[in-house]
This record gives structure tokens, sequence and C-alpha cells, in this order.
């Protein structure tokens, strides 16, 4: 069927009768196991087998013969069906019974396309005899048999056979034809290996389903830990890079940072190992379970696979369950010495509280102080990018003389440098910018106290208010509590009384760069408004009216001017290294714009020892003040040059921000060098084992990502739902809570809940070939992007959100259920808190996941079930369950799959190496859907299971 990648060009089913094994006392249990070969070859290829059916002589095999299109076969192939009695499973003992051959072109050329063959064993007696009825489809709808005529003619020994016809294909559209792992682009390049059975069901109403099950390898085992870890190493790379540029620090400090660099610099070492062994790898596309524990091939994920089941009906119906299975994301080489990554994670926290408390080097902050300054580097850095490009942006609007873009391009580098102000107004970055103040050099000498002071602390800011918000108000005092006490006698209160000023000192530097970057942006949008209007003015107006415009007082413009303002300016090359007190200052007073967010600040250059500058200070900056800004000199002389009238303003609001930008970014970064200082080692060891668990999880999570998005590329309540509210990712794990595996279990539940750093975005495929349609991730441990290429065809479909750029986000769950021998000594002996933790939190936010989904969806995105329990109901059956103090509870985990699947999720099933546990699991899963969702026949579930578990 060329309409059908996925279709066979021959499918047959087989069926036995009147077996005769040598003991007469026993009924043979017996499989056919089907070779071909095709002249002019001279040998038997062995193509496929069937299930065992145990216990009689007339076996009907539900497991069907599929040639595909990549099987080569032709008219003269010829087929050889060996029929074998089994002895014992559990050894594999067998024999053959008897066979028989037949050729495609006898199969084909009989009305009935159907054969009835003599097994006859190697002496060449009478075993028994084979059927063998091939599936028609080539035949049309309309010219199909009615059921009730087949019923009467396609008997096997009395049991009802029904052929199959171009029906059950001929609906499937676009959708399944084009999302074949064999032939889809997308699919194409993602995955490989795939290997195919056919099954045929019968079902409660008499009709047959026609089952395809499908097994592939993915690239992106490899593709994704190649891209991983080489952006851990840039990250750690960068972050050695970012302690090397916090200039000079005073000895103790300097040795506390040569200490962290070195523990950088080592594990740094070991990614560039990793890197170097991933690209040397020549393998297969997988790791397979026996190479779990290779140190070279730790971050690949072990046995990772995507498994499909493709359910068709008679009447036209079509539908596909995808789950990915991976071998339980862990640390394996590492070991597990009895505890995973929950245990360390606390370990490690506990390790800092004892830091702080025994007043060692370093200061441990807050958690969620650690957090936030990671999150302000963030910010800063995407921010400054910003700002600067839509200076340029700026300068080249007004280069053109179009008016249009300058006032839209103003707009944008208004709100972002605002932005940057904003995110640069915080607490705990001014506690920081002194605490790096207090580690010069220069500050120590004058008596500031040790690393270990608690003056540094951002606890010790007082909560009122910011005082980079107002730098010469008296509440300014507030910000430090040793500014309330009097200072001690003697020697020792000199000294802290000088460290107080210092403070004072460096934080009215602070607060004055802070402001610097409104005054700048407020002298651009003035000078593009007066701008803007001289140029209105002057395409409707005299030459007179112009002039009057030009010559106009600032304080008459319609933004309000604040006449009585004073702007202040320090020239680096008269700053006093000794005093950067108001000897430097050099004021000039000019009347300027105010921020109506803001009250009008003072134009400030810190000194130049604590710039960052790579370039040299442009010479406007050695200008007065008033000749910068309010010179009508430089408009009369030039007055149809917007680029010369905005170029020294956008020079010196682009050094205002890299200025504040480059000293809110070391200050954060000192706080963070204070605080991993006193468990480096312990921290960078720990993170590197994050890393491992995280990049296998993350592999498995980008397959499933990719193949769901494609299956539902149609589906418009999926893709409404995926951009609204994200995608549910489900993990099902078979982890016992005993020995290693429970170490196993603490590193996936914490790979799992990374993900919620993980977001996606859809883009539109360069080419149609594969490696330009595998993923791409960016970002660093805060947050990673993966950006999935996608064909033109594909991606025009996709809603304008997705199309645009939304980032699309995952939520994770986990619910975790030990299965096997060990979860029982793990109930009576052991403790099983860990994996009712985990359930329990799961189920919270999955519970949470769908009340976001109620409140802002309607239930026509979710497909259809022929359940009968609803999905709240099912849901509270699975909470009941997950607090249920219940041994081996394995409902949690099929209330669990099944809530997924009707929430549009992805699903994906782990146990230790993704074998045996995970295929009984995932059999027994697609039996279950077959029952409930496609009425399959009872009497044949425990077959159709066997079906699905032969080797």
């Amino acid at each position: 069927n060329s309409q059908d990648p996925d279709e066979p060009v021959l499918e047959f089913s087989v069926a036995c009768s009147e077996l005769v094994t040598p003991s007469l006392d026993r009924k043979p249990t017996s499989f056919v196991a089907v070779s071909c070969t095709t002249p002019p070859q001279a040998f038997w290829t062995k193509h496929a087998q069937t299930e065992i059916i145990e216990g009689t002589s007339n076996p009907i095999f539900l497991s069907s013969v599929a040639f595909f299109q990549d099987s080569l076969i032709t008219q003269q192939t010829q087929v050889k069906l060996s029929v074998y009695d089994v002895k014992d499973r559990s050894q594999g003992t067998m024999y053959m019974l008897g066979s028989s051959m037949f050729s495609v072109k006898e199969l084909l050329q009989d009305k009935h396309h159907r054969l009835h063959l003599t097994l006859r064993s190697a002496e060449n007696e009478r075993v028994g005899n084979i059927t063998v009825i091939a599936w028609q489809i080539e035949e049309k709808r309309e010219q199909r048999a009615p059921v009730a005529r087949l019923q009467r003619g396609d008997t096997v020994n009395g049991r009802m056979v029904l052929a199959v016809d171009e029906s059950l294909t001929e609906s499937m559209g676009i959708k399944s034809r084009s999302s074949s792992l064999c032939k889809d682009p997308l699919l194409k390049a993602v995955f490989g290996g795939v290997m195919s059975r056919t099954y045929r069901f019968p079902t409660t109403d008499g009709n047959h389903l026609r089952i395809l099950e499908q097994m592939a390898e993915s690239a992106l085992s490899l593709h994704i830990p190649r891209q991983f870890v080489k952006l851990l190493l840039e990250e750690d790379a960068v972050r050695v890079c970012e302690l090397e540029e916090l200039g000079e620090l005073s000895p103790c400090w300097e040795n506390l940072r040569r200490q962290i660099i070195t523990q950088y610099q080592t594990i740094i070492l070991t990614y560039q190992e990793t890197i170097s062994d991933l690209h040397e790898y020549k393998g297969p596309s997988f790791k397979s379970s026996t190479l779990k524990a290779e140190r070279k091939l730790e971050f690949i994920p072990t046995n990772l696979h995507i498994q499909r089941m493709r359910v068709q009906g008679e009447s036209g119906y079509d539908r596909t369950y995808d789950v990915v299975t991976i071998g339980a994301p862990a640390a394996h080489h590492q070991g597990f010495k009895g505890c995973g990554l929950r245990k360390l994670l606390h370990k490690l926290e506990e390790a800092r509280k004892h830091s702080a408390g025994s007043g060692s080097k370093g200061m441990a902050y807050q958690p969620q102080d650690v957090v936030k300054a990671k999150e302000l580097i963030g910010q800063i850095n995407t921010l400054k990018t910003q700002v600067c490009y839509y200076t340029e942006r700026l300068s080249r609007a007004a280069k053109e003389r179009s008016a249009n873009a300058l006032e839209r391009t103003l707009a944008i580098l208004t709100e972002k440098t605002r932005q940057l102000v904003t995110v640069c107004d915080s607490k705990l970055l001014s506690s920081a910018i002194l605490a790096l103040a207090a580690a010069r050099p220069e500050f120590t000498q004058q008596g500031t106290p040790s690393p270990s002071s608690s003056s540094l602390s951002p606890s010790s800011c007082s909560p009122s208010r910011s005082p980079s918000r107002h730098p010469t108000s008296p509440s300014r005092a507030a910000t430090s509590p040793s500014r309330h006490a009097a200072p001690p006698e003697g020697s020792e209160g000199s000294k802290n009384k000088c460290a107080s000023l210092q403070a004072d000192l460096h934080e009215d530097e602070w607060g004055k760069v802070w402001l610097n970057v409104n005054k700048s942006l407020e002298c651009v949008i003035q000078r593009v408004d007066r701008l803007l209007q001289r140029d209105k003015l002057q395409s409707d107006s005299s030459s007179e009216d112009v002039f009057l415009l030009a010559t106009e007082e600032p304080g008459n413009t319609k933004k309000g001017i604040h006449s009585n303002q004073e702007a202040f300016w320090i020239h680096p090359e008269y700053k006093d290294k000794d005093s950067p007190s108001s000897s430097s200052l050099q004021p000039s007073r000019h009347p300027l714009l105010s921020s109506p967010s803001s009250r009008p600040p003072q134009i400030y250059q810190p000194p130049s020892s604590s710039s960052s500058f790579s370039h040299q200070t442009p010479a406007c900056l050695s200008l007065p003040v008033d000749h910068i800004y309010t010179s009508p000199e430089v408009e009369k002389t030039s007055p149809g040059e917007w680029s010369d009238a905005l170029y020294p303003l956008l020079t010196t609001l682009t050094d205002c921000v890299s200025l504040m930008s480059d000293k809110a970014k070391k200050a954060m970064v000192f706080l963070l060098m204070q605080d991993s200082a006193p468990t480096i080692a312990m921290s960078l060891t720990l993170q590197y084992r994050r890393d491992v668990v995280f990049c296998q999880t993350l592999t498995a999570l980008i397959c499933g990502f990719i193949i769901k998005l494609r299956n539902c590329l149609c589906d418009s309540g999926f893709l409404r739902q995926l951009h609204t509210i994200g995608l549910l990712v489900q993990y099902e794990g078979l982890l016992s809570t005993y020995g290693e595996e429970l170490a196993m279990l603490e590193d996936m539940s914490v790979g799992v809940m990374d993900l919620r750093n993980v977001t996606f975005k859809v883009t539109q495929a360069t080419s149609g070939f594969a490696p330009d349609m595998l993923p791409v991730i960016t970002g660093n441990r805060n947050g990673f992007n993966v950006r999935v290429p996608m064909p033109g065809v594909m991606f025009d479909t996709l809603p304008r959100e997705i199309q645009n750029g939304m980032l699309l986000r995952v939520q994770p769950v986990l619910f975790n259920v030990g299965i096997n021998e060990q979860q029982t000594l793990a109930e009576k002996f052991g403790d099983t808190s860990l994996q009712e933790v985990i359930n329990m939190e799961s189920m919270t936010r999955l519970s949470s996941y769908y009340d976001q989904f109620k409140e802002v969806l309607p239930e026509d995105c979710l497909p259809r079930s022929r359940s009968t329990t609803s999905l709240p109901e099912l849901l509270k059956l699975l909470s009941q369950n997950v607090n249920a103090k219940k041994n081996k509870n394995v409902e949690i985990l099929w209330q669990a799959a099944e809530a997924c699947r009707r929430l549009n999720g992805v699903r994906f099933t782990c146990c230790k190496s993704a074998k045996d546990r995970t295929a009984m699991s995932l059999t027994l899963e697609q039996c279950q859907i077959l029952q409930q969702e496609h009425a399959l026949a009872p009497q044949v579930f425990y077959q159709a299971l066997d079906c699905m578990r032969r080797s």
C-alpha cells in the first residue's frame, strides 16, 4: 500500500491443526519459525516467529508474519514454516516437529489467498497441518464482503478468522502516513534501527484489530550528551573567567579565590575528557545495560528506546501509543555507597550550615540569596546585551533620519534600560557591592574585618529600603548595624569607624552609578524628542518657528524640567586614589529630565580602578556635562545630523550601562564565591553527579517531546494545551527501595525534577537534511532551552504562538513502585518512605497541572476515552492509592499512566536497565489499552500478552 509507509507488502497469519508429538501422553507447546530465501540466494534467513502456545494440538497464532518494503521479497521468494515443540521453557529445550514450504507466488495466486499445507518431520512423516491466510490490502471498502459471509466462510478449526482489507488504512490521512518512524523526515533524523512486529487480535464485536508494534533506537543518545557536556564546560570556564576578573583582592580572599579556581579547573579537565570520549565513540547509537557503569559513556542514557503501538480497527480509526523506555537515570560509574542525590544534597546543606556556624572563611548565604544572585547575573547579562543592541539600532535610525524607527526603537530601549535599572535596584546587590569593596587590599589595610565578618552579610542590611534609591538620604545609615553602635574605644574603635566611612563611600559610589543610567537615558529621551519636534515643525512651519524651538529653554518642554537639579561628573583622570571623595567632583549645573519612576540623579563616573571597561573612556566623557547634554551650539552647527546629535548621548548611556552591569555582575560573582568557598570541593563533586543524571533524563525527554509533537501535529487541542500550560511528562519508575536501587531512585527523582528548568522552542529547519533537523541545546544549569527544528510543511501547521517562538514548558512527575523480590525485602525489613514521598509530591504536581488545565482550557482539548471512569475520578483514585499503605501497589502505576495519556502527556518507563521489568510493565500496559480503549476480546488477553512478550 503506497499510501502508508508502515503498511507491509505482505502479511499472513498461520494456524496449525492435528499436531502430533512422539510422546502421545502430552500435547505440544508450539510456535512457528518463519524463514525465507529468494533465488539465487542459496541459504535460508530467519524472518520471524510466532508466540508460544501451550498444551494444544490446534494452535491459532495471533502474531502475524509481515514483510515490509525493505524485505525485498518477490513472487519467487520461498517461505519455510518450521513448527517447534518446546519441552521446557525455562531451560529453552525444544525440537522441531515438522516443516513445510511455499512460494509467495502460490499464496497470491490462490483465489482466497489461503494455503493448506502438510507438516512433515525430518523423517518425512506427517505430523500435522498448517494453514496460511494472507491478509488482503488491495480491496476497496465498498468491495468488501459482508461480515456474516466472512464468519461462515473463513474459519480454521471452527474458529473465525476475518480478512482485513484496505479500509483499515484508507482514513489515516497525511497525519498517520507521514509519522512513520521509518519514513517521516523528522522522525527518521532522530530515530533509527526500527524493529517491527504485527498482530491480529479479535475484538468483542467479532472484528479484528491490526497491531503494529515497533521499537527504535535514537540518534540523540549521543547527540544530546555531546552538546550538553560542551555547555557545561563553557559555563564552568566562564565561571573561572568571572572569578579572575574580580580584580585585586586582599591576600586572604585571594587565597580563597585560588582554591576555588583550582577546583573548577579540575572539573573542567574532566568535562574535556568526556567530550573527547564522546566524539571518539563509534559504537551503536544507544548504550547497552552492560555499559551503564562505563566512565566514558556515563552521560549517555542506558537502553534508550521508543516503544510504539499502532492500533487500526476495521471501522477505519488509527491510534498510536508511544512510550520512551530508559534505564533509570543514575550515576552508575560513580557508585552509590548507600546514598544518591537526595541525601547528598541534604549533606551539602548541612555542611554549609556547619561552615557558617564555625566562622570559616567565606560566608554561607541563604539558599534564596544564592538563587537570586544567579538569576541576577543572567538577567544583567541579557539586559545589557539588549540595551547595547537597541542603542545601536537607535544610532542607525538616527543616521537614516527615520522618525518612525527612531520613536519605536527609543521605546524599546527605554523599556530595556529601565528593566536593567530595576534589576540592579536590589538590597542583596547593594550588600554584595559593599562586601566586594571591603575585600579590596586598600580597604583591608585600613582595618576591615576578616572575610568571615558578619558585617558583610546581606542579613545585616536594614529591610527598610535599598540604599541605592537615595544615596544621599540619611536613612542610608541603617544599611549596616555597625553604624548604629558607638565605636569602641581605642584603636579598634578607630578601625571600625574607618571601615564604616569606607562602606559609606562605596555605597555612595554605587548609588551614583545606579542613578547615572537613569539620567543618561533621560538625556537620550529629551534629545530624541527635541529632534522629532524640530523635524516635525520644519516640515510644516516657517524657519522662524524652527529657530524658536531650537532656542527654547528645556524647562518648557512637554516632559517637565527640574531646572534646580545639579549634575556631577567625576573625571577619572582627576581621581585621587587615596581620597575618592568630593575633591574629585567637578560640579556643572544644568537642568535635566527626570524619569517618572525615579528622582533626578547625579551623573557620576566611578574610579577607573573599579571599572571593567576594556576600551578607553570616550572623549565626550571628559567634556563638561552641559557641553554634552544641552549645548545649543551642537544643534546649530549641524541641525540636520541626528546621528551627530545623539552619538555622545548614546555613547554615555552605553558606558553607564556597562559600568553598572559589570559592577553588579562582579558583586554577584563575589557573593557566589563567598557562599561556595567552604564547601567548594563537595559542591562540585555533587554538581558533576547531578549533571550526569540530568543529561540522561534530558535526552529521554527530548526524544519524547519530538515524537509527541510529531504525532499530534494535527491535534489543535494538544497544541493549544502545549503552548498554554506546557507538556505533562510522566516517568514511571520500577525501582525497589532496597540496596543500590534506593540510591538510584534518589538520583532519578532529582534528575526528573530538574526537568522543570527545561523549555522547548520549535523552529523551521533550514533544510531537509537530517543533521539540520536535530535538536540544539542552549543555556546553562539555571535553565536549558531545546530548539527543535521542523520541516517547513510541518512548521506551517503549528499555531501562531508556537511559530513565533513561544517557549514551551514541561511539568515532570515521577511515580515509582518497586515490583521485584528486593522490594519485598524493603517492605519487610527496610524503608519505603522515599517512594511514598516521591509519589505524594508527584500527585500534588499532577493535580495542580489538571487544576491549571481546567482554569484555562476546555475539556475537548483532551483525547477521548472509552473508559467509564472520568478524569477527576481517576485522579481521586490515584490520590487514594498514593496515600494508602499497601505493598507493591501497582494500581498507582496503571492509574498514573492512564491519567498521563488522558492529559495528553508523554510516558516514560524506567527500571534499573530498561529490560525485564520495563518490558513486563510496558506489554501489560499495551494489552490494557487494547482491552479498555479498543475492545480486545477478554479470552485472548493473556495470549496477546504472550505475543508481545515473546523473545
